[in-house]
């Protein structure tokens, strides 16, 4: 049962945590709190409906492609004009992006709800310590994990990580000192857009089932994990989302059976604590050193 309760708690709360970043990473070097980032999910988990008959290894690789594309697309036609705006104005923009693909959507290819089946290896579970973890849960571990890794050692290890911490800082000074803002912002872009689409792989499996309204969830859950651990630091931001993900699955988990329906009531309570005694966010005081 402990085991089983400790994959669970770091397969969500890992899941969470790559929702934040993605949410967490152009609001820190944009100030922009996207809320198209739901339809990019979206956008991705349509390539996975339409190629649901194929192999793993060409539907996840087009839907990765797909969601670095169209976030990519958002930022050139809709917010690169937009850059020295106020937040109320980016806000609002991000509304109009989000309204128009989910309208796109519904047009064309989803209609109403359609079903996805599962990739066959993700059918099959194996035995740990006398738990039974599923494929799924595996994936979904694992999966996150590993973006969350290649994000941190692209921030730490890498040229482009230096400049997008250096913009993260203060945008208008990294420009002066020869970061390229155009080509950083369009990394962020495209970095939140494979966040996205890692997202939406995992999203597809665990619901089977793809919708037009699929992306408010999971942009919640992102929003509000930033929040809680510091919409401008990116540590903070996955530490929020690890600790809201582990929260989901403590209160399913020992919440009476009378009390299930009442968990986001639980949970969103805790959060407005926090907020309160730290309305900044858990790490947000942290400063990232970029030299």
């Amino acid at each position: 049962m402990w085991i089983q309760l400790v994959v669970d708690m770091l397969g969500l709360g890992t899941f969470y945590a790559l929702l934040t970043l993605g949410i967490a990473l152009l609001f820190g070097i944009l100030g922009l709190m996207n809320f198209a980032y739901g339809e990019i999910i979206m956008s991705a988990a349509i390539v996975l409906l339409i190629f649901r008959e194929s192999p793993w290894w060409i539907s996840w690789p087009l839907a990765i492609l797909v969601g670095i594309v169209i976030s990519v697309l958002t930022e050139r036609v809709a917010f690169r004009k937009l850059r020295n705006a106020d937040p109320v104005t980016l806000m609002i923009a991000s509304f109009a992006v989000s309204s128009a693909l989910q309208a796109i959507a519904r047009m064309t290819a989803l209609p109403k709800v359609q079903g996805v089946p599962p990739q066959p290896f993700l059918q099959h579970s194996v035995e740990i310590f006398g738990a039974r973890i599923s494929m799924l849960q595996i994936l979904t571990l694992v999966l996150s994990a590993a973006m969350i890794a290649l994000l941190a050692v692209t921030m730490q290890r890498t040229s482009l990580g230096m400049q997008l911490r250096a913009a993260a800082e203060d945008f208008e000074m990294a420009k002066v000192l020869g970061v390229k803002g155009s080509f950083v912002i369009m990394s962020a872009f495209a970095i939140s857009g494979a966040i996205a689409a890692i997202s939406a792989i995992v999203l597809v499996a665990k619901q089977g089932a793809v919708g037009a309204e699929m992306g408010l969830q999971p942009l919640l859950i992102g929003v509000v994990g930033a929040v809680i651990g510091g919409m401008r630091s990116l540590k903070g931001a996955a530490l929020g989302g690890l600790l809201l993900g582990m929260a989901t699955v403590l209160l399913e988990t020992f919440l009476p059976t009378y009390l299930i329906a009442f968990r986001d009531a639980f949970l969103y309570a805790a959060v407005i604590g926090i907020l309160v005694i730290r309305p900044q966010g858990l790490l947000s005081g942290v400063k990232v050193r970029v030299s």
